[in-house]
């Protein structure tokens, strides 16, 4: 993934370019040991505005995260002229890695009239929130754990989430009626988290004939 033009609301104008290999079938997930946090990364962005917002940005992150864990390092990046979007804006965008390789995220782009300050404080508070809610996945990437989950080869898949968001509930429901899949969901009192296990629906690209 490579952002070739940063873009901010409203008018946009951003950019990116994925690649991906092109896979016969995805390996079954078992993926139930979230760790302990070990060290936070993170994007400081600004678009259009001055240079010293993304460092104000990732002053008022690490005022936050700094009380919790030392290995902190939030990148820079000021976008000027053609690769700076339609729209001056600025955001962050952060990314906790455990020591069993979760990743757990959080980000949030400026609104009319936002400090730079309180946008980099609320984004640490949004990445601190959702590493108390648990598990291996943030609540924004719930949904593609169990895709993922659905798709692969006839195996029983595991791993373990936070609280359930009300858009995940739907995606349940969603993957039960197109793939019928339903999900064995086991609260874990314990750590505040849900166990989600299914069997896999053995989903294959025909296209690709070798693995």
């Amino acid at each position: 993934l490579k952002i070739t033009k940063r873009g901010a609301p409203p008018k946009g104008g951003g950019e990116v370019r994925f690649v991906c290999p092109v896979v016969r079938s995805v390996k079954p997930l078992m993926f139930t040991d979230s760790g302990r946090i070990r060290r936070i990364r993170g994007i400081a962005y600004a678009t259009r505005v001055s240079p010293q917002t993304a460092n104000r940005l990732v002053e008022a992150a690490r005022g936050e995260l700094n009380r919790f864990i030392p290995d902190i390092y939030i990148y820079t990046d000021v976008y000027k002229g053609a690769e700076s979007g339609l729209s001056p804006g600025f955001g962050l965008s952060l990314v906790a890695e455990s020591t069993t390789g979760a990743l757990v995220t959080a980000e949030l782009c400026a609104e009319p009239g936002d400090a730079p300050e309180d946008v980099g404080a609320r984004a640490a508070r949004l990445l601190l929130a959702e590493i108390a809610r648990g598990g291996c996945f943030d609540s924004a990437h719930q949904w593609m754990a169990l895709l993922l989950m659905t798709l692969a080869p006839e195996h029983v898949v595991r791993t373990r989430i936070g609280k359930l968001t009300p858009f995940t509930i739907q995606y349940l429901r969603d993957l039960r009626d197109f793939f019928n899949t339903t999900f064995k969901i086991s609260p874990d009192a314990e750590t505040n988290t849900v166990l989600m296990a299914c069997l896999g629906t053995g989903f294959s690209n025909v296209g690709k004939k070798t693995i």
